[in-house]
């Protein structure tokens, strides 16, 4: 009998894939961010004006503001910019708009820094003016925070744009320097604006376009001449990255040289026009030239600047003063004055951009940051994160990168999201807890005196007189031996109601009440500098009573130091 055949084994059928179900993010988050990107992008711009705002009536007169004011009012009162030509008219003209506006014409005091005080207190009101030209500088933090939405739209979509404008808005360095009448916020913004307005002209040189590329590069350029020694470093490495990805052969990069020739030259000639025309159209000798140009003083100010970048400038960092600087400044400011959770991010955000290398929007806004930090490594004038701010532009990019992608993650990974909540919430947290010193802001890495890594700018630039006042009329303090620059004792008195004050001796302790600023202390020893190694201060070996915002109080009681000194 033929042997009966048995059967093949059943055969299993595969399990069906299981698939996770889309989550919060992609159903109802995405979708919102999408739709509604700009309306939430500009409520959140909307958020920060408004804290910014409020830190016009605790923030006291800067070391810088008054300088910037006297140039301004000139250039719109007299329409001449002969004051001191080393920064450009745009940012000071839109400071004093307010005040000019509002009645303040020049005071005819030859020294521009002491001209600006006087024009401050002409009426007995310097908040009201110190206020009214602070909202001059408003406009550029709006332009900047939409330099970044309409960025990371233009490459990563609305809701990338969303995360990154309110990582931008909520940075305290952005805040301090959007709060101020003074020309860092104007570079930011501007610098963006002609980098951005690169990329499109890249991508298509119409005239249009050419036309807003030269605009935007005349506006940073007007703004701060920083942007001559930034933007080409900027293009170059755009141009470098481009070549990298796309690997265009020699007979594409010369078609695409000559179709753009052109359109470059629209784009150089509207430039050259806006800057001339910011420069009232002058025409002139250029100061120490035996020659005829238009906009003297705009040769003058670029020739000044690049002295003040080749002489240095007094600075301090971690414990050492210098004249000349220090190649690292700009890599420990960034260390401390960004907030870790920021840095968290962009550090995740860079490795994200490296693993999409490809592709070239993912490079744009890192070679942006590098284009900034490069030349601003190699100077000489290390006296705060102002000088670098446009980095913040392409790094909240970067970071809300990895928002986005931390959000995605969460669907498989819930560590993820909790992560991604935790780092947004970290960073909203570390600068409001700050408001309104967002000036003074330092992250957790800096510790508990900060003054022993940064000072000027970063810490102490004048703003804490408001504060000081009111600390020691509460301590019904009859005297105080304190100094800040720009203002004597006789306007100290008149705002921000300060008791009457006389001069610091480095050498002898004064009774009574002594307002020490870091800055002064750290970079020049209070006219001691750092010209005996083994002699300090007297009240480097006091501990301070407290601390007003960022300034150093002491007490010596009365009888309490030997006679006969």
């Amino acid at each position: 009998m033929p042997k009966k055949k048995s059967k093949p084994p059943a055969r299993k059928l595969p399990e069906p894939v299981k698939t996770e179900a889309p989550g919060l993010w992609e159903t109802r988050v995405l979708p919102l961010l999408e739709r509604h990107s700009l309306v939430l992008a500009l409520c959140l711009i909307a958020i920060a004006a408004i804290r910014i705002v409020a830190t016009y009536a605790e923030t006291g007169l800067t070391f810088d503001e008054p300088a910037h004011l006297a140039c301004g009012l000139q250039y719109l009162a007299q329409h001449v910019y002969s004051y001191e030509p080393q920064h450009p008219p745009l940012a000071r003209a839109m400071a004093a708009l307010g005040p000019y506006l509002d009645g303040a014409r020049p005071q005819g005091v030859p020294v521009f820094s002491q001209e600006g005080v006087a024009v401050l207190y002409r009426d007995g009101h310097p908040e009201r003016v110190l206020r009214l030209m602070r909202l001059g500088i408003l406009p550029f933090f709006f332009l900047a925070s939409l330099v970044v939405y309409w960025w990371a739209k233009h490459h990563f979509g609305g809701p990338v744009a969303v995360i990154a404008t309110g990582l931008f808005t909520a940075l305290p360095p952005v805040l301090a320097h959007a709060g101020l009448g003074t020309t860092d916020m104007a570079l930011t913004a501007c610098m963006g604006a002609a980098f951005f307005s690169l990329v499109l002209w890249g991508e298509a040189p119409t005239r249009k376009r050419s036309m807003l590329f030269g605009f935007a590069t005349a506006l940073a350029v007007l703004s701060k001449f920083t942007a001559l020694g930034f933007l080409p470093v900027v293009a170059v490495l755009a141009g470098i990255l481009y070549i990298a990805v796309e690997r265009p052969g020699l007979k594409t990069l010369a078609a695409l040289a000559k179709e753009r020739a052109a359109p470059f030259a629209i784009a150089a000639s509207t430039g050259a026009l806006v800057i001339w025309a910011g420069y009232l159209l002058s025409f002139g000798k250029v100061p120490e030239w035996s020659v005829r140009l238009p906009a003297p003083a705009l040769i003058d100010g670029i020739r000044f600047a690049l002295r003040h970048v080749d002489t240095g400038h007094p600075a301090y960092l971690l414990g050492q003063a210098s004249g000349t600087g220090w190649w690292y400044y700009f890599p420990v400011v960034l260390a401390v004055k960004t907030p870790i959770a920021f840095l968290l991010l962009l550090g995740f955000g860079t490795y994200l951009c490296w693993k999409k290398r490809a592709e070239s929007a993912y490079g744009l806004p890192l070679g942006f940051c590098l284009g900034i930090l490069l030349p601003a490594m190699t100077g000489r004038v290390n006296i705060g994160v102002r000088h670098i701010l446009p980095v913040y532009l392409g790094f909240s990019i970067v970071a809300a990168l990895a928002v986005g992608h931390l959000a995605q993650w969460a669907r498989a990974r819930k560590w993820a999201g909790i992560a991604a909540g935790a780092l947004v919430l970290w960073l909203a947290a570390s600068g409001a807890v700050h408001h309104p010193n967002y000036l003074a802001y330092f992250n957790e890495f800096a510790g508990s005196e900060p003054e022993k890594v940064l000072v000027d700018s970063d810490l102490e630039w004048g703003q804490d007189t408001i504060r000081l006042a009111k600390r020691l009329r509460e301590l019904g303090a009859s005297e105080v031996s304190f100094f800040t620059y720009n203002l004597e004792s006789d306007r100290l008195q008149v705002w921000p109601g300060m008791p009457p004050t006389k001069p610091i001796n480095p050498l002898a302790p004064a009774e009574g009440w002594t307002a020490v600023s870091p800055t002064f202390w750290k970079v020049t020893q209070y006219g001691l500098d750092y010209r005996y190694p083994d002699l300090q201060p007297w009240f480097a070996y006091l501990k301070p009573v407290e601390r007003v915002g960022s300034i150093l109080l002491y007490y010596i009681p009365p009888g309490s130091l030997p006679t006969g000194r």
